[in-house]
């Protein structure tokens, strides 16, 4: 799905329930602008696109003119003087301008990163190594699709293990915001693209969970980061159950290895598996195996069983990655579990 260019569209998200609103500029805010691609669309795949322009974030405090912000530069850490790893903001897109503010409390979403982010963590040392052509990327801005079904089922896909960025990982279907497309077309196009879902805006009822802060490597403890991104978290309902949906199932073998469609008990246990914690995981009586679509290099789906013990791995403190859940990922599941426990009004 490509955005209609015949048509200028001005797309606003009031978040959480993305209602159109107008935006008052209050004290901190941050910009969206584009510029020019250093490689491939999508969340590390290697197709180049030196013609399509990115969406990258930019800063300004007060009234002051926007600066697009630095590779360097922590986005959450731009809204909080305390260093915490999690705050409120508001957002909104339009005109290719992906606008995040302090808006009234209790109106926003949750902007966060991990306590381990090596963008917190960057000593003056550490930025001066990081090559210039990957300082001037400045930071992303990508979207992800939480695909909840009629029977309360998320899709999960796991990244094909070729992809340079997060390999073997699982997370929900997303990529980059292009120029002139809204977070929901954005959205809807990575669906498709991935696992070959096709769903008209008009099919879903889309709502921002939250914002995630993503850095690749993920610590440094594995290199200085390569890739610096903000992750949109968007959660589209389906009147289809996951069954109904399932043969309509064709993901792309480059980036997809395999699917699944994750319901609340095992949701629960993936987001008791806290990156960089040891408590003990909530296993609730879940089976020892889990039912998988693994993607052949054709593209076809066979049924097969993954040890439950991958999707309560957490990301090794050291060393080489594992086969896990992503850190974003089990921030945008927990969100999802917390709307699953508000009624509708």
């Amino acid at each position: 799905m490509r955005p209609n260019k015949a048509k200028e569209t001005v797309f606003k998200v009031t978040c959480p329930t993305l209602i159109k609103r107008e935006w008052t500029v209050l004290s901190r805010r941050v910009v969206v602008t584009c510029s020019a691609p250093a490689d491939g669309r999508g969340r590390g795949r290697g197709v180049a696109m030196d013609k399509v322009r990115r969406i990258l974030v930019c800063v300004c405090k007060e009234r002051a003119a926007p600066r697009r912000a630095q590779f360097v530069q922590s986005v959450t850490g731009h809204f909080t003087d305390s260093g915490e790893d999690e705050v409120e903001v508001s957002c909104t897109l339009e005109k290719n301008q992906f606008i995040l503010y302090k808006g009234d409390r209790g109106r926003g979403v949750p902007l966060k990163r991990p306590a381990f982010c090596p963008i917190k963590h960057l000593s003056a040392t550490d930025a001066a190594a990081i090559p210039l052509d990957i300082q001037q990327r400045g930071v992303d801005v990508g979207v992800a699709i939480l695909l909840q079904t009629a029977n309360q089922r998320v899709l999960l896909t796991r990244r094909a293990k070729e992809l340079r960025i997060f390999p073997n990982v699982w997370v929900p279907p997303g990529g980059h915001v292009e120029l002139d497309e809204t977070l929901l077309g954005a959205g809807l196009r990575e669906l498709h693209e991935e696992t070959g879902l096709k769903l008209e805006p008009e099919q879903v009822s889309p709502t921002v969970l939250g914002l995630w802060e993503s850095a690749f490597p993920p610590m440094l403890s594995r290199g200085l980061p390569q890739r610096h991104h903000v992750v949109v978290y968007m959660l589209l309902h389906s009147s289809l159950t996951h069954l109904q949906l399932q043969p309509s199932l064709r993901p792309s073998p480059a980036e997809v290895s395999a699917c699944l469609w994750a319901d609340s008990r095992l949701v629960r246990a993936i987001v008791s598996a806290v990156d960089g914690d040891d408590a003990s995981v909530q296993l609730d009586d879940l089976p020892s195996s889990i039912s998988v679509s693994q993607v052949s290099a054709d593209g076809a789906l066979t049924e097969s069983s993954m040890p439950l013990a991958v999707f309560t791995s957490r990301a090794p403190a050291s060393g080489p990655d594992v086969e896990r859940v992503s850190t974003g990922t089990k921030f945008a599941l927990e969100l999802w579990l917390r709307s699953l426990d508000v009624p509708d009004l």
